[in-house]
């Protein structure tokens, strides 16, 4: 080894750790060293990359005595970006003396240095799923190191899962190293059987950390016109983070617009010796070689995103500027599509990014943000398996032999939600059956480098959906102002510089060059087919929950066949086609915007899924017309391809669309099915009897409409026909005759007075009530009480003029006390009418004296 590094203290300790244990967790911060001296150090060790061994049937087998597990075998390193990898087995293959593709190489999608000697290679992530998933032993790979493993990529948790079973399943001898620079290693380590811990303490440099004295008010939706834009907020930043300190400069911005238009403002505005250069994910090989090398003279400014954050030295880079944001993808399980949003960065990824000035020599680190603001920020990112579509890692999990992530080494538990979506799609495209196994064609569609659905599409139709496939993984090569039409991509890749001259949109040539290059790689990669599809077919494919149909309206709304709403921009050309496939949507969850589409003709969609469209035939409410209508659809999930009157439907399903109307306009309650209602509300409280009676509250008698109303709704169709209908009779009709007896004796209709009279009990109000004649009561000496619990009725005493005199719940209390005052003020008014003393003696009457 060269120059120092502060990893290379904890190196000894880590040789160790493997020789006994065989796994390791190696903690160490940004600048440490990890990428590039690990590896080596393995290899120098004898741990892994010998020649010969061969895994599981190799002689690289346990040897915990003394000896360094997996002996035989290469060691296989994990990075998360394409430059990464490159960049670091090229360091790794330098330091030797050597080139890649000799003792390391690298492998990634589409690129490959690898040779017979090669004993380290740096991949990709997916490139280990690929080889697990062919070889479940991993024959041939001693060691595999995880590298930044802070960052929870999709891919990396996958294949740590994978990895640490087939190690604990059937190679014991497997090494497994998770190297992290942010992330708390002790759940990690738990997660992998108590694993050992190393940490490496300190960083090369140190970085001094620079704040804003006052918070800025950038531009946004609710700041108004007058708030700085963003980018020019950066290029302030930049410009007097160059006039203050020395050496190059990395800022960190979210995404390629805004490093082109801080690029465009920090035009004239730096010494001549500084040299601008962007790097981010979608730039060709040599351009984000050309923005990591050394400058060659003078100072280097390197606009990057998030991609600058982990595994790559920039040369003579002291100075960071962190603009504080970062772009992810966010998925929507309600929605079932994915959307870009911006937003803060955590406090694990300004340190990341921090480190960076730190690499080479003491640096300082400049944030978009006050010290104060800092305590706001969350503490990491959130893992990928928590935001992202999992899709593919369904169809991998199923491919492997589960449906379910519960038994494996997962840091994280998927979103159940997100997880339904992607089976349901998988299922929907034929990749799994409907017990979430995995198909004949889903494994055709594991096997090739693409999202599941355009893995669909390419195996459907062939090589000749190779560049569409190629498309619609890539970038959008147009200008946002360009037509969504799928059609205009499409030729712009088949003779750009044809299109070139006859559109007004501007290329974006480096996409182009990559889309071509993909589409050669997947044309090899496809087996010929004798279907023969156009492009809105094979988009359909990809997409059959996206085809999407016009609403009625000026607006150009869409109803997709997912079932989810989508909008186009209204000078759109596509605007007013009525069928569509939405290639690409911003993932709005209310009303997706649509960014890319095709026009498709219904004959096409009909010969595509013959299975999938079928006649349904409706009876519903229509909340427009106030009524039940009765329609024959012809469907392709949901949406419409045709309408038609239903002539002759049944009258029990014209009844079920009547119910409908009912539960949007409500119950309609006449006074007779209140008190009914009433009184039965009023028999369950404190009813203990086996039989109780059915609950008749507005949220039951509406969740069981179908169960009580049904054979009693009769011809009733429209709104002003539900609103008269008398529902007391279906109310009746819900108690059986015993517990319609049983509710006569306790919860009467009426109460039957000492003179035998029936009077209507008012069950309408918090308490059954009658009213009655102050004589009539006469000879009472027990309140009366009704239902299970004994309500007493409240009484409503009249005078002979029936004029209320007292309203009590406690009739022979009222006959000891207040009824002396009452018959001294009536007995002057009503002296014809009886006025006992004892009331409780006296013979119940409603006659008067004869007048003398």
């Amino acid at each position: 080894m060269k120059d120092q590094l502060p990893i290379d203290a904890a190196l000894p300790a880590l040789i160790a750790a493997m020789r006994a244990a065989g796994c390791a967790v190696l903690q160490a911060p940004p600048g440490a060293g990890k990428t590039t001296r690990v590896p080596l150090a393995l290899l120098e060790a004898g741990i892994g990359g010998a020649v010969g061994g061969g895994g599981a049937n190799g002689d690289g087998g346990a040897d915990r005595g003394g000896g360094a597990h997996g002996k035989g075998g290469k060691i296989l390193m994990l990075e998360p970006r394409r430059l990464a990898t490159r960049a670091a087995a090229e360091r790794m293959a330098q330091s030797l003396g050597e080139k890649p593709g000799e003792t390391v190489g690298y492998r990634m999608r589409g690129a490959s240095k690898s040779g017979p000697t090669t004993r380290i290679e740096v991949v990709t992530e997916g490139i280990l799923t690929r080889m697990i998933q062919s070889d479940p032993e991993l024959r041939g790979i001693s060691t595999v190191i995880f590298d930044e493993f802070h960052e929870r990529s999709l891919n990396g948790d996958l294949g740590l899962a994978l990895t640490w079973e087939i190690r604990s399943a059937l190679r014991e001898d497997l090494n497994i190293i998770v190297m992290s620079a942010t992330l708390d290693a002790e759940p990690v380590a738990a997660m992998l059987g108590n694993a050992p811990v190393i940490t490496s303490e300190g960083r090369a440099y140190p970085v001094e950390t620079r704040w804003l004295d006052k918070p800025i008010a950038i531009r946004s939706a609710t700041s108004g016109p007058r708030a700085p834009r963003y980018e020019a907020v950066m290029a302030d930043l930049i410009a007097r983070a160059v006039e203050e300190a020395e050496g190059s400069l990395l800022a960190f911005l979210p995404g390629e617009g805004e490093i082109r238009r801080v690029e465009t403002a920090l035009k004239g505005r730096l010494p001549k010796d500084c040299a601008v250069h962007p790097l981010f994910g979608a730039m060709d090989f040599a351009a984000q070689r050309a923005a990591i090398a050394p400058a060659i003279r003078g100072r280097k400014i390197v606009l990057a995103t998030s991609i600058a954050e982990t595994s790559l030295t920039i040369e003579g880079v002291r100075i960071v500027v962190d603009g504080g944001r970062a772009r992810r993808a966010r998925f929507d399980p309600a929605s079932g599509m994915s959307r870009l949003i911006t937003e803060r960065v955590t406090k694990a990824e300004a340190e990341q990014r921090r480190g960076r000035a730190g690499r080479v020599c003491e640096g300082v680190c400049y944030r978009l943000w006050t010290r104060g603001e800092e305590g706001g920020l969350h503490p990491f990112p959130p893992a990928e398996i928590e935001a992202r579509d999992l899709t593919s890692l369904v169809l991998e999990l199923a491919l492997w032999g589960t449906s379910s992530t519960r038994d494996l080494a997962l840091m994280t538990q998927p979103n159940p939600g997100a997880w339904g979506e992607a089976q349901t799609l998988l299922q929907d495209l034929g990749a799994l059956d409907d017990k979430a196994r995995i198909t004949a064609h889903g494994r055709a569609l594991a096997a090739l480098p693409l999202h599941p659905r355009l893995a669909h599409m390419l195996a459907l139709a062939g090589p000749d959906a190779a560049p569409l496939a190629a498309l619609l993984g890539e970038r959008d090569p147009l200008p946002r102002n360009a037509p969504s039409d799928l059609s205009l991509r499409l030729e712009a890749i088949n003779d750009p510089s044809g299109f070139a001259q006859r559109r007004a949109y501007t290329l974006h040539r480096p996409t182009i060059e990559r889309i071509k290059e993909e589409a050669k790689r997947l044309r090899k990669a496809t087996k010929p087919t004798s279907a023969a599809y156009s492009p809105a077919e094979m988009a359909a494919l990809a997409y059959p929950d996206r085809i999407g149909l016009r609403r009625a309206g000026e607006a150009p709304r869409f109803l997709l066949s997912g079932g989810k709403g989508a909008i186009m921009d209204e000078g759109d050309p596509l605007a007013s086609h009525r069928l569509i496939v939405a290639t690409d949507l911003d993932g709005d969850a209310r009303e997706a915007r649509i960014r890319q589409a095709i026009e498709i003709p219904e004959a096409s969609l009909r010969a595509l899924f013959p299975d999938q469209i079928a006649w349904h035939d409706l009876c519903l409410w229509s909340k427009r017309e106030r009524r039940v209508i009765a329609r024959r659809q012809e469907r392709l999930g949901a949406i419409t391809l045709d309408d038609r009157h239903w002539k002759d439907a049944p009258s029990e399903a014209l009844a079920k669309g009547a119910l409908e109307g009912l539960r949007e306009i409500g119950l309609p309650i006449s006074d007779a099915a209140h008190r009914f209602r009433a009184r039965v509300m009023l028999m369950r409280k404190g009813q203990s009897q086996a039989d109780p009676l059915p609950d008749m509250s507005d949220d039951a008698l509406l969740a069981s409409l179908e169960d009580w109303l049904l054979p009693h709704i009769g011809k009733a169709r429209t709104d002003a026909q539900l609103r008269a209908l008398d529902i007391a009779p279906a109310l009746r009709a819900m108690l059986s005759y015993d517990q319609m007896h049983a509710l006569d004796q306790s919860v009467p209709a009426h109460f039957t007075s000492p003179m035998g009279r029936k009077i209507a009990i008012d069950y309408a109000g918090d308490h059954p009530e009658i009213t009655a004649r102050i004589q009539e009561m006469f000879g009472t000496k027990v309140h009366p009480t009704v239902g299970p619990a004994r309500t007493p009725l409240r009484i409503t005493l009249t005078s002979p003029g029936q004029r209320p005199v007292q309203t009590t719940l406690d009739l022979p209390g009222f006959w000891a006390s207040s009824y002396a005052d009452v018959r001294k003020d009536m007995r002057g008014r009503y002296p014809r009418h009886p006025w006992p003393e004892d009331p409780t003696q006296a013979a119940p009457t409603l006659r008067a004296k004869p007048r003398k």
